[in-house]
Protein backbone atom coordinates (compact mmCIF):
# COMPACT_ATOMS: atom_id res chain seq x y z
CA UNK A 1 0.00 0.00 0.00
CA UNK A 2 2.60 2.39 0.86
CA UNK A 3 4.67 1.40 -2.32
CA UNK A 4 1.55 2.02 -4.28
CA UNK A 5 1.21 5.68 -2.37
CA UNK A 6 4.98 6.98 -3.40
CA UNK A 7 4.61 5.56 -7.16
CA UNK A 8 1.05 7.78 -7.21
CA UNK A 9 3.08 10.73 -5.97
CA UNK A 10 5.43 10.38 -8.62
CA UNK A 11 3.04 9.68 -11.63
CA UNK A 12 1.53 13.02 -10.22
CA UNK A 13 4.50 14.89 -9.86
CA UNK A 14 5.76 13.85 -13.94
CA UNK A 15 2.14 14.91 -14.96
CA UNK A 16 2.49 18.30 -13.19
CA UNK A 17 6.01 18.70 -14.99
CA UNK A 18 4.24 17.89 -18.76
CA UNK A 19 1.83 19.89 -18.10
CA UNK A 20 4.26 23.10 -16.81
CA UNK A 21 6.99 22.71 -19.73
CA UNK A 22 4.84 23.44 -22.32
CA UNK A 23 3.91 26.67 -20.97
CA UNK A 24 7.45 27.56 -20.05
CA UNK A 25 7.84 27.48 -23.52
CA UNK A 26 5.18 29.12 -24.56
CA UNK A 27 5.99 31.91 -22.25
CA UNK A 28 9.69 32.58 -23.48
CA UNK A 29 10.37 34.34 -26.53
CA UNK A 30 11.46 33.06 -30.00
CA UNK A 31 15.12 32.24 -30.76
CA UNK A 32 15.35 34.38 -33.35
CA UNK A 33 13.44 37.08 -31.30
CA UNK A 34 14.46 39.55 -28.51
CA UNK A 35 12.52 41.50 -26.04
CA UNK A 36 13.48 45.00 -24.53
CA UNK A 37 11.39 46.91 -21.73
CA UNK A 38 10.41 50.37 -23.32
CA UNK A 39 13.25 52.16 -20.28
CA UNK A 40 15.58 49.55 -21.82
CA UNK A 41 19.07 51.03 -21.74
CA UNK A 42 19.89 48.89 -25.01
CA UNK A 43 16.83 50.02 -26.83
CA UNK A 44 18.00 53.81 -26.35
CA UNK A 45 21.15 52.90 -28.09
CA UNK A 46 19.86 51.31 -30.88
CA UNK A 47 18.69 53.26 -34.20
CA UNK A 48 15.68 52.07 -36.24
CA UNK A 49 14.52 53.88 -38.74
CA UNK A 50 12.12 53.01 -41.50
CA UNK A 51 12.28 51.21 -44.76
CA UNK A 52 12.04 53.65 -47.69
CA UNK A 53 12.61 53.19 -51.79
CA UNK A 54 14.89 54.96 -53.73
CA UNK A 55 15.36 54.86 -57.74
CA UNK A 56 17.74 51.75 -59.04
CA UNK A 57 21.24 53.27 -59.37
CA UNK A 58 22.78 52.54 -62.68
CA UNK A 59 26.71 52.15 -61.40
CA UNK A 60 28.49 52.97 -57.76
CA UNK A 61 28.72 56.32 -56.11
CA UNK A 62 31.05 58.23 -57.85
CA UNK A 63 32.93 61.03 -56.01
CA UNK A 64 32.66 64.42 -57.31
CA UNK A 65 32.75 67.83 -55.86
CA UNK A 66 29.73 71.09 -55.44
CA UNK A 67 30.80 73.52 -57.99
CA UNK A 68 29.50 77.21 -59.25
CA UNK A 69 27.32 76.92 -62.00
CA UNK A 70 29.11 78.99 -64.41
CA UNK A 71 25.86 80.14 -66.49
CA UNK A 72 25.05 81.84 -63.60
CA UNK A 73 27.89 82.79 -62.27
CA UNK A 74 29.89 86.30 -63.28
CA UNK A 75 33.84 86.94 -62.42
CA UNK A 76 33.82 90.75 -63.11
CA UNK A 77 37.50 92.72 -63.95
CA UNK A 78 38.29 96.07 -64.33
CA UNK A 79 38.91 97.29 -68.18
CA UNK A 80 41.15 99.82 -67.28
CA UNK A 81 43.60 100.59 -65.22
CA UNK A 82 43.46 102.65 -61.72
CA UNK A 83 43.49 102.91 -57.91
CA UNK A 84 40.06 101.43 -55.94
CA UNK A 85 37.98 104.76 -53.77
CA UNK A 86 35.29 102.89 -52.07
CA UNK A 87 34.19 99.37 -52.03
CA UNK A 88 30.46 99.10 -52.09
CA UNK A 89 30.10 95.14 -51.56
CA UNK A 90 32.14 92.14 -49.42
CA UNK A 91 31.36 88.67 -49.10
CA UNK A 92 28.17 87.23 -48.56
CA UNK A 93 25.82 90.48 -49.72
CA UNK A 94 22.92 90.39 -52.33
CA UNK A 95 23.74 92.59 -55.53
CA UNK A 96 20.83 93.60 -58.11
CA UNK A 97 22.14 93.52 -61.65
CA UNK A 98 24.07 97.12 -62.58
CA UNK A 99 24.62 97.84 -58.81
CA UNK A 100 27.62 99.49 -58.21
CA UNK A 101 30.25 97.37 -56.71
CA UNK A 102 33.21 99.28 -56.05
CA UNK A 103 34.17 103.36 -56.98
CA UNK A 104 37.59 103.84 -58.74
CA UNK A 105 39.78 106.79 -60.02
CA UNK A 106 40.73 105.65 -63.57
CA UNK A 107 43.14 108.13 -65.74
CA UNK A 108 42.36 105.60 -68.32
CA UNK A 109 39.00 106.52 -68.12
CA UNK A 110 40.37 110.41 -68.18
CA UNK A 111 42.02 109.91 -71.41
CA UNK A 112 38.68 107.97 -72.86
CA UNK A 113 36.68 110.96 -72.15
CA UNK A 114 39.22 113.86 -73.20
CA UNK A 115 39.40 111.74 -76.75
CA UNK A 116 35.69 111.54 -77.05
CA UNK A 117 35.58 115.51 -76.00
CA UNK A 118 37.94 116.24 -78.63
CA UNK A 119 36.49 114.22 -81.29
CA UNK A 120 33.00 116.01 -80.73
CA UNK A 121 34.94 118.94 -81.02
CA UNK A 122 36.66 118.35 -84.01
CA UNK A 123 33.55 117.27 -85.44
CA UNK A 124 31.46 120.21 -84.87
CA UNK A 125 34.22 121.96 -86.46
CA UNK A 126 34.07 119.72 -89.30
CA UNK A 127 30.45 120.10 -89.77
CA UNK A 128 30.71 123.97 -89.69
CA UNK A 129 33.51 123.95 -92.46
CA UNK A 130 31.43 121.73 -94.31
CA UNK A 131 28.46 123.82 -94.28
CA UNK A 132 30.74 126.76 -95.74
CA UNK A 133 31.77 124.71 -98.42
CA UNK A 134 28.74 124.03 -99.75
CA UNK A 135 27.36 127.35 -99.22
CA UNK A 136 30.74 128.40 -101.32
CA UNK A 137 30.54 125.90 -104.06
CA UNK A 138 26.69 126.45 -104.82
CA UNK A 139 27.76 130.57 -105.40
CA UNK A 140 30.99 129.10 -107.65
CA UNK A 141 33.44 130.30 -105.37
CA UNK A 142 35.37 126.81 -104.98
CA UNK A 143 35.78 124.49 -107.30
CA UNK A 144 33.95 120.55 -106.56
CA UNK A 145 37.65 119.40 -105.12
CA UNK A 146 37.59 121.54 -102.17
CA UNK A 147 33.77 120.55 -101.31
CA UNK A 148 34.71 116.89 -101.88
CA UNK A 149 37.57 117.51 -99.61
CA UNK A 150 35.34 119.32 -97.32
CA UNK A 151 33.13 115.95 -97.35
CA UNK A 152 36.00 113.68 -96.56
CA UNK A 153 37.33 115.63 -93.61
CA UNK A 154 34.24 115.00 -92.09
CA UNK A 155 33.70 111.61 -92.56
CA UNK A 156 36.94 111.38 -91.12
CA UNK A 157 35.73 113.41 -87.81
CA UNK A 158 32.04 111.40 -87.50
CA UNK A 159 34.42 108.17 -87.68
CA UNK A 160 36.86 109.39 -85.44
CA UNK A 161 33.88 110.20 -83.11
CA UNK A 162 32.09 107.67 -83.03
CA UNK A 163 35.28 105.80 -82.03
CA UNK A 164 35.97 107.93 -79.32
CA UNK A 165 32.20 107.50 -78.19
CA UNK A 166 32.25 103.91 -78.81
CA UNK A 167 35.74 102.95 -76.59
CA UNK A 168 34.30 105.28 -73.41
CA UNK A 169 30.34 103.78 -73.88
CA UNK A 170 32.68 100.70 -73.31
CA UNK A 171 34.63 101.35 -70.31
CA UNK A 172 30.97 102.08 -69.15
CA UNK A 173 32.02 105.75 -68.11
CA UNK A 174 30.33 109.29 -68.93
CA UNK A 175 31.82 112.62 -70.13
CA UNK A 176 31.99 113.41 -66.16
CA UNK A 177 35.94 112.70 -65.60
CA UNK A 178 37.92 110.10 -64.10
CA UNK A 179 35.58 108.09 -61.36
CA UNK A 180 35.12 104.92 -62.85
CA UNK A 181 32.23 101.95 -61.31
CA UNK A 182 32.45 98.63 -60.96
CA UNK A 183 29.10 96.85 -61.79
CA UNK A 184 27.66 93.64 -60.93
CA UNK A 185 26.17 92.16 -64.30
CA UNK A 186 23.95 89.77 -62.95
CA UNK A 187 21.77 89.60 -59.88
CA UNK A 188 23.35 87.21 -56.76
CA UNK A 189 25.42 86.94 -53.80
CA UNK A 190 28.95 88.10 -53.89
CA UNK A 191 31.26 85.20 -53.14
CA UNK A 192 34.77 86.17 -53.43
CA UNK A 193 36.07 89.65 -52.87
CA UNK A 194 39.65 90.54 -54.08
CA UNK A 195 40.32 94.53 -53.59
CA UNK A 196 40.21 96.75 -50.81
CA UNK A 197 40.19 100.01 -50.86
CA UNK A 198 43.20 101.94 -52.14
CA UNK A 199 44.61 99.00 -54.13
CA UNK A 200 45.85 98.96 -57.79
CA UNK A 201 43.44 97.50 -59.90
CA UNK A 202 44.82 96.31 -63.00
CA UNK A 203 43.15 95.46 -66.68
CA UNK A 204 45.23 92.12 -67.02
CA UNK A 205 44.90 90.86 -63.57
CA UNK A 206 45.09 87.28 -62.58
CA UNK A 207 42.02 86.84 -60.21
CA UNK A 208 38.67 88.74 -60.85
CA UNK A 209 37.86 91.92 -58.76
CA UNK A 210 34.75 90.38 -57.63
CA UNK A 211 33.46 86.83 -58.21
CA UNK A 212 29.02 87.41 -58.17
CA UNK A 213 26.83 84.30 -58.51
CA UNK A 214 23.05 82.87 -58.49
CA UNK A 215 23.40 80.15 -55.30
CA UNK A 216 20.48 78.48 -56.28
CA UNK A 217 22.21 76.88 -59.29
CA UNK A 218 24.86 74.64 -58.85
CA UNK A 219 26.85 71.91 -60.81
CA UNK A 220 28.50 68.77 -59.58
CA UNK A 221 31.31 67.60 -61.06
CA UNK A 222 32.40 64.13 -61.68
CA UNK A 223 35.66 62.85 -62.83
CA UNK A 224 34.11 59.53 -64.57
CA UNK A 225 36.09 56.22 -64.42
CA UNK A 226 36.61 55.07 -68.29
CA UNK A 227 35.05 51.65 -67.02
CA UNK A 228 32.02 53.44 -66.14
CA UNK A 229 31.49 55.89 -68.89
CA UNK A 230 28.97 53.34 -70.93
CA UNK A 231 26.60 53.51 -67.46
CA UNK A 232 26.36 57.72 -67.83
CA UNK A 233 24.55 60.05 -70.80
CA UNK A 234 22.94 63.55 -70.96
CA UNK A 235 19.80 64.33 -69.29
CA UNK A 236 20.08 61.21 -66.91
CA UNK A 237 18.94 61.63 -63.33
CA UNK A 238 21.47 61.05 -60.78
CA UNK A 239 21.65 61.93 -57.10
CA UNK A 240 23.91 63.14 -54.95
CA UNK A 241 25.17 63.23 -51.16
CA UNK A 242 27.47 65.36 -48.71
CA UNK A 243 28.78 64.69 -45.52
CA UNK A 244 27.08 67.62 -44.26
CA UNK A 245 23.46 66.04 -44.62
CA UNK A 246 23.81 62.20 -44.00
CA UNK A 247 20.58 60.23 -45.25
CA UNK A 248 19.82 62.94 -47.16
CA UNK A 249 19.66 62.97 -51.18
CA UNK A 250 19.63 65.92 -53.71
CA UNK A 251 18.37 65.27 -57.27
CA UNK A 252 19.85 66.44 -60.61
CA UNK A 253 20.75 65.70 -64.06
CA UNK A 254 23.51 65.16 -66.38
CA UNK A 255 24.18 67.74 -68.40
CA UNK A 256 27.12 67.15 -70.26
CA UNK A 257 30.10 64.68 -70.74
CA UNK A 258 33.42 65.41 -71.51
CA UNK A 259 34.58 64.36 -75.08
CA UNK A 260 38.96 63.95 -73.85
CA UNK A 261 40.23 61.00 -71.80
CA UNK A 262 42.78 62.11 -69.43
CA UNK A 263 45.42 60.28 -70.45
CA UNK A 264 46.72 60.55 -66.64
CA UNK A 265 43.97 59.74 -64.52
CA UNK A 266 41.75 57.34 -67.11
CA UNK A 267 39.24 59.87 -66.63
CA UNK A 268 36.24 61.85 -68.26
CA UNK A 269 34.66 64.69 -66.64
CA UNK A 270 30.85 64.82 -66.33
CA UNK A 271 28.94 67.64 -65.44
CA UNK A 272 25.81 67.86 -63.78
CA UNK A 273 23.14 70.55 -62.75
CA UNK A 274 22.03 69.87 -58.97
CA UNK A 275 18.59 71.24 -56.67
CA UNK A 276 20.50 72.32 -53.87
CA UNK A 277 17.17 72.72 -52.18
CA UNK A 278 17.79 76.59 -51.47
CA UNK A 279 20.97 77.08 -51.24
CA UNK A 280 21.62 74.29 -48.90
CA UNK A 281 24.80 72.60 -50.70
CA UNK A 282 27.66 75.03 -51.10
CA UNK A 283 30.64 75.28 -53.52
CA UNK A 284 33.52 72.93 -53.12
CA UNK A 285 31.42 70.53 -50.65
CA UNK A 286 33.01 67.46 -51.89
CA UNK A 287 29.79 64.53 -52.85
CA UNK A 288 29.22 60.93 -53.84
CA UNK A 289 27.21 61.25 -56.81
CA UNK A 290 25.39 57.98 -57.97
CA UNK A 291 23.71 58.04 -61.90
CA UNK A 292 20.43 56.81 -62.14
CA UNK A 293 19.09 53.66 -64.23
CA UNK A 294 16.88 54.47 -66.83
CA UNK A 295 13.10 54.17 -66.49
CA UNK A 296 13.17 55.36 -62.59
CA UNK A 297 12.84 51.81 -61.29
CA UNK A 298 12.27 52.14 -57.19
CA UNK A 299 14.16 49.68 -55.10
CA UNK A 300 14.41 48.79 -51.62
CA UNK A 301 17.58 50.17 -50.12
CA UNK A 302 19.39 49.86 -47.00
CA UNK A 303 22.55 50.91 -45.06
CA UNK A 304 25.19 47.89 -44.85
CA UNK A 305 25.28 48.40 -40.59
CA UNK A 306 21.73 47.22 -40.63
CA UNK A 307 23.48 43.57 -41.95
CA UNK A 308 24.16 40.86 -40.28
CA UNK A 309 25.80 38.19 -41.87
CA UNK A 310 24.80 34.41 -41.13
CA UNK A 311 26.71 31.66 -42.70
CA UNK A 312 25.78 32.16 -46.44
CA UNK A 313 22.62 34.70 -45.55
CA UNK A 314 22.27 38.16 -44.86
CA UNK A 315 19.83 39.23 -41.96
CA UNK A 316 18.03 42.29 -40.41
CA UNK A 317 16.77 43.13 -37.30
CA UNK A 318 13.05 44.17 -37.60
CA UNK A 319 10.79 46.18 -35.53
CA UNK A 320 7.28 44.24 -34.77
CA UNK A 321 6.64 46.44 -31.74
CA UNK A 322 8.18 48.77 -29.53
CA UNK A 323 11.15 46.92 -27.85
CA UNK A 324 10.37 43.30 -29.77
CA UNK A 325 12.93 43.18 -32.72
CA UNK A 326 12.86 39.85 -34.73
CA UNK A 327 15.59 38.85 -36.80
CA UNK A 328 14.67 38.09 -40.74
CA UNK A 329 16.67 36.61 -43.31
CA UNK A 330 16.65 38.79 -46.20
CA UNK A 331 17.67 38.57 -50.45
CA UNK A 332 20.30 41.13 -51.01
CA UNK A 333 21.13 42.82 -54.84
CA UNK A 334 24.14 45.18 -55.82
CA UNK A 335 25.99 46.29 -52.72
CA UNK A 336 28.49 49.20 -52.59
CA UNK A 337 30.60 50.47 -49.75
CA UNK A 338 28.19 52.11 -47.74
CA UNK A 339 24.23 50.68 -49.18
CA UNK A 340 22.66 47.54 -50.06
CA UNK A 341 19.26 46.85 -52.11
CA UNK A 342 17.20 44.48 -50.72
CA UNK A 343 15.33 41.69 -53.59
CA UNK A 344 13.24 40.48 -51.31
CA UNK A 345 12.21 40.10 -47.24
CA UNK A 346 11.25 43.54 -46.47
CA UNK A 347 8.30 46.03 -47.09
CA UNK A 348 8.22 49.89 -47.05
CA UNK A 349 7.74 51.12 -44.16
CA UNK A 350 8.65 48.40 -42.02
CA UNK A 351 11.63 49.04 -39.31
CA UNK A 352 14.31 48.08 -39.00
CA UNK A 353 17.75 48.61 -36.74
CA UNK A 354 20.36 50.47 -38.38
CA UNK A 355 22.79 50.99 -35.46
CA UNK A 356 23.69 47.93 -33.24
CA UNK A 357 22.29 45.18 -35.25
CA UNK A 358 25.55 43.26 -34.41
CA UNK A 359 25.28 43.34 -30.57
CA UNK A 360 21.56 42.16 -30.89
CA UNK A 361 23.17 39.23 -32.90
CA UNK A 362 25.83 38.31 -30.20
CA UNK A 363 22.85 38.62 -27.48
CA UNK A 364 21.21 35.73 -29.62
CA UNK A 365 24.10 33.74 -30.10
CA UNK A 366 24.55 33.62 -26.72
CA UNK A 367 20.86 32.60 -25.45
CA UNK A 368 20.83 29.34 -28.28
Amino acid sequence: MKNLSVLFIALLTLSQLAIAEPQKKAMAPARDTILLSPDSPQLAKLKILPVEQVPEAAAEPLNGRVALDEDHTARIFSPVLGRALRINAKVGDSVKAGQVLMQMDSPDLGSAVADSRKAEADLSLKMHAMDRSKLLYEHGVIAQKDLESAQADLAQSEAEAARARGRLNNLGGTRGGENYVVRSPISGIVVDRQVNPGMEVRPDAVNPLFVVTNPSHLWAVIDLPEHDLSKVHPDQGVTLEVDAYPGETFAGKVLSIGTLLDPATRRVPVRCSIDSKGGRLKPEMYARITPLADGQRMVVRIPNTALVTDGLYSYVFVEVATGHLQKRRIMLGEQTREYAVVREGLKIGEKIVTVGAILLNAELAEGK
